[in-house]
C-alpha cells in the first residue's frame, strides 16, 4: 500500500510545511494582522465565492496568541494528496486504510509537553480561540477531539465537540446525545462520579480525519489512525489520568466531565448554516494544560462551509461506499454535495434489475440517519455536480412513479427542521433512465472536445 510524503511525520508543522512547498499555489498565507476571529469565516467566504479553497495560514487573528491554520479540509484534492491518490480513488484508499488500523505506540514525551501548566496555574484565557460568526455566543474551539476511556470496558474513543470557555479553568461544550461519549457520560452520572476526559486541540489533519471515523463501540479511533498513517499513532499520557493523546499535538486540555453541573453553551454556527443552540450544556473543568512551545491554532471553520463538511462526511462517505459496493456491485459512485449539508446523498450505478436503484435508495436511507434525501442516477452522470445530477431528476424521473418516503426515523439533533424528539422523514428519488427510456443523449465527437481543448490552450 503506498502512502503520500505527507503522512511520514505526525507533526502538523512539518505537514504544513511541507505542503506549502509542494502545492504553493494551494496555500494562502495573510501576514497582515486580522482584527476579528470573523475576518478568517468571511476570508474563506469570500475564496468560496471566487471559487478557492486554499488552506488559509494567518499569521495573526484578534482572539488567537497563535498562529491560525484553517480550511485545511475544504478541498477534497487536497485531502486525496494526504493518501497520494486521487478524488477518485479517495473513498476506497481511506477505507482500506481504515479497515487496517495499527495499535499506537506511547512515547515519554513529545512536542505537546514542552509546556505544562496544572491546577491554579491553568488559565484558558491563554487558550486560542476565536469567534467564527456574529450569532456565535462567544469565542469556540471548533477543533475540540476529545479523548475518553470507557469505564467498563477500557476502549478509548474520539470524538468532535464544539467548546466555548466557561471560566478561568472550565469549558461549556456539547456532547452528542446518541454518541459513545455520551454513553460513557451516562455511566459515570449514574455511578456519581465525574468521566476523565483529555481535550485535542491540533493534530495532523490524518489524526483529525479519524476522529470523524464511524465505529462500533468499542473500536479505538486511535488504532484508526496509525491504519491512516500506515504506522502507529505517536501518543504521551496525560499527566494526572494517563490518557493517550498525539505527542505532536498543538495543545491539550485533561480534565473531567461534570456530571450534575451545566453552563449555557450555543448558539453556535453548525453545518445546517443555521446558529444552533441545541446542547447538553455540558461542563469540562480543566485540571492540565499541555503544549508546545511554539503552538499553532488548527481551526475549522464551522457553518456549511465546505470545510466542516468534508472533514465530517468523508469517512462517511467511504464507509456508505463500501456497504453499498458489498452488497450492490453496480453501484460506481456515491457523494454527499456541499448544497445539502449531510442531509442530502447522490449515488450513481449501473443497475442490473428492475427496482435496484430503489434497494440502493433503501439501504442508504436505513444506514445513514442524517439523510434526508437521496437521489439515484445512471453511472454516466457526474454525482459530484449538482447541476448534472438536477438533470437527470428533469429528464429522467417521473414523480407519480419514481419517489418514496420513510417517516418515524431517527435523524439529526441539529437539522432545524426536525420534529421535537428528533425524528425526520426520508425522501428517494429515482433518477435513473430505467429500462423502458427512449432517448440518447445529444454528444459531441471526443476529436472536436480535443481539437477544442488544444485550440483554448494556446489562446
Amino acid at each position: 500500500m503506498s502512502y503520500s510524503p505527507f503522512s511520514e511525520s505526525q507533526d502538523f508543522h512539518v505537514f504544513a510545511q511541507q505542503y506549502q512547498s509542494a502545492y504553493p499555489d494551494d496555500v494562502l498565507r495573510v501576514s497582515q494582522a486580522l482584527d476579528d476571529g470573523q475576518d478568517v469565516t468571511a476570508l474563506v467566504q469570500e475564496l468560496e465565492a471566487r471559487g478557492r479553497r486554499p488552506m488559509l495560514w494567518c499569521d495573526a487573528v484578534a482572539g488567537s496568541r497563535a498562529p491560525l491554520v484553517t480550511n485545511v479540509f475544504a478541498c477534497r484534492e487536497r485531502i486525496a494528496r494526504l493518501f497520494g491518490t486521487d478524488v477518485g480513488s479517495l473513498h476506497e484508499h481511506y477505507q482500506r486504510r481504515a479497515n487496517a488500523p495499527v495499535a499506537p505506540q506511547v512515547l515519554s514525551q513529545g512536542p505537546v509537553t514542552e509546556h505544562v501548566l496544572e491546577d491554579m496555574d491553568v488559565d484558558l484565557e491563554r487558550m486560542p480561540m476565536i469567534r467564527h460568526f456574529d450569532s456565535d455566543r462567544g469565542p469556540y474551539i471548533t477543533n475540540a477531539i476529545i479523548v475518553a476511556t470507557d469505564p467498563v470496558t477500557g476502549v478509548s474513543n474520539m470524538s468532535y465537540h464544539r467548546s466555548m470557555r466557561h471560566a478561568r479553568a472550565a469549558l461549556a461544550t456539547s456532547l452528542h446525545s446518541r454518541g459513545h461519549l455520551w454513553r460513557m457520560y451516562q455511566q459515570c452520572r449514574e455511578a456519581g462520579r465525574p468521566l476523565p476526559v483529555a481535550m485535542v486541540v491540533g493534530a495532523h489533519p490524518l489524526f483529525m480525519l479519524a476522529a470523524s471515523a464511524r465505529l462500533p463501540f468499542g473500536v479505538d479511533e486511535r488504532a484508526v489512525a496509525g491504519g491512516l498513517f500506515g504506522a502507529p499513532l505517536q501518543l504521551i499520557q496525560t499527566p494526572r489520568y494517563g490518557i493517550g493523546v498525539p505527542a505532536a499535538a498543538e495543545f491539550v486540555l485533561e480534565g473531567r466531565l461534570d456530571p450534575e453541573a451545566h453552563a449555557q453553551e450555543g448558539p453556535f454556527g453548525e453545518f445546517s448554516g443555521y446558529s444552533s443552540d441545541r446542547s447538553t450544556n455540558t461542563v469540562f473543568h480543566v485540571d492540565s494544560m499541555l503544549s508546545r512551545t511554539d503552538p499553532w491554532l488548527v481551526d475549522v471553520v464551522g457553518g456549511a462551509t465546505a470545510e466542516h463538511l468534508n472533514l465530517a462526511r468523508l469517512p462517511r462517505e467511504a464507509e456508505m461506499f463500501e456497504k453499498l459496493k458489498a452488497r450492490f456491485p453496480s453501484v460506481t459512485r456515491l457523494h454527499y454535495p456541499t448544497s445539502g449539508t449531510h442531509f442530502h446523498c447522490y449515488v450513481s450505478l449501473r443497475a442490473s434489475r428492475p427496482g435496484e436503484a430503489r434497494q440502493v435508495l433503501l439501504g442508504l436511507m436505513g444506514w445513514d440517519p442524517y439523510l434526508k434525501t437521496v437521489i439515484a442516477v445512471d453511472d454516466d452522470v457526474d454525482v459530484t455536480r449538482d447541476s448534472d445530477v438536477l438533470w437527470a431528476l428533469a429528464t429522467h424521473f417521473q414523480p407519480h412513479r419514481d419517489l418514496f418516503m420513510v417517516d418515524g426515523l431517527p435523524g439529526s439533533p441539529l437539522d432545524p427542521s426536525s420534529t421535537a424528539d428528533g425524528t425526520t422523514s426520508r425522501l428517494a428519488l429515482d433518477a435513473t433512465r430505467g429500462e423502458h427510456f427512449h432517448g440518447v443523449r445529444a454528444r459531441v465527437a471526443a476529436a472536436s472536445v480535443a481539437r477544442a481543448a488544444a485550440l483554448l490552450d494556446g489562446i
